[in-house]
């Protein structure tokens, strides 16, 4: 199989923009920068990249005879605003257990934000106290049953959509979409760096960027804090993305790279560097990057060209996968 034979339902605008980020590229005084933006990829609240794995995951929902999509993510999830967002396209109810994944000061952090979001768009929000881990989680598996028993039929998306057998085909199809806009702008992105937590993302890219065999690093930056069990999961559904789309050959250990260094001690709480790198990126290019995700990649991408991890004659790309609307949460940072 490749990835043209899996179904895919459009809820992207095409592919994502790309462009160059001078001002930073300048400041940094190294290699040239790029911008890939999941944040402007779609008209569903905001987008994001997890809009784009569910391009291939709702025609699966759809032909199951789903009416509720069920699924879970910390208070401040992008992931269950876009399965709300993408509900409320399809004409299907949302269910999303919306767990306390970050230990975080501000008062209004199960307010506003992206859980407001959710509400605006008529899912039904379910907080719950149970702490952050990426696997799959007993709340969730609850709210299937609940559903069940309300005579629904519930469709279940884990969280991230990234332990979904289908969950690294969008990002597959990225990849593909880099090669193609490279082409048009006469560039080469040797150097890929995107944030990872729950693993898709990059495991996706991984797989597609393997198709096209040219000397490409994908750096994922850790922003889990539970480094092992997040370069684990990459591994594995990178692996498994590889099988679907018909790699034929077994994915390489130096293929999947997993750096850790910029998550700080938990998840979802930002540290300074990820503060710097927020701030850094909204003077210099008018770019808003949040403190759970991109401020995190970001900061690791600036460490990495200072300390020329990524040589200076590099063209990188930076994969920008949206999450802005969870600020509203931090605002006591600023």
């Amino acid at each position: 199989m490749s990835l043209d034979d899996f179904d895919r339902y459009p809820l992207l605008f095409g592919p994502s923009p790309v462009h160059p980020l001078d001002r930073l590229t300048q400041h940094l005084g190294g290699p040239q920068i790029w911008a890939k933006r999941e944040d402007c990829n779609s008209g569903l609240a905001y987008g994001g990249n997890k809009t784009r794995k569910l391009e291939y995951i709702v025609p699966d929902a759809l032909a199951s005879g789903a009416d509720t999509l069920v699924s879970i993510g910390g208070y401040q999830s992008n992931h269950t605003r876009q399965v709300a967002a993408v509900a409320a396209q399809l004409g299907l109810k949302a269910r999303l257990v919306q767990e306390k994944w970050v230990d975080w000061p501000d008062a209004v952090n199960d307010k506003v934000g992206n859980i407001l979001l959710s509400r605006i768009m008529g899912a039904t929000v379910q907080l719950d106290a149970a702490g952050f881990d990426i696997g799959i989680r007993d709340s969730w598996e609850q709210a299937l049953e609940d559903v069940r028993a309300a005579g629904g039929t519930p469709y279940g998306i884990p969280a991230g959509a990234s332990e979904h057998r289908l969950g690294g085909l969008g990002f597959a199809n990225w990849a593909g979409e880099v090669e193609q806009q490279e082409a048009q702008l006469g560039v080469f992105f040797d150097t890929i760096v995107v944030c990872t937590v729950t693993g898709s993302t990059h495991a996706g890219m991984i797989a597609g960027f393997a198709q096209q065999d040219r000397p490409r690093r994908v750096i994922g930056i850790d922003a889990s804090a539970t480094l092992e069990k997040t370069r684990a999961q990459v591994g594995r559904i990178a692996r498994h993305t590889a099988d679907l789309i018909g790699l034929g050959r077994d994915l390489r250990d130096d293929e999947i790279t997993v750096l850790e260094g910029w998550a700080g001690d938990l998840y979802g709480v930002p540290v300074q560097s990820t503060i710097d790198a927020i701030r850094l990126t909204g003077e210099l290019e008018g770019m808003i990057i949040d403190p759970v995700y991109e401020g995190k990649s970001m900061a690791g991408l600036i460490d990495l060209v200072r300390q020329g991890d990524i040589p200076a004659d590099s063209t990188v790309l930076y994969a920008h996968l949206g999450g802005q609307p969870a600020l509203n949460a931090y605002s006591g940072i600023f």
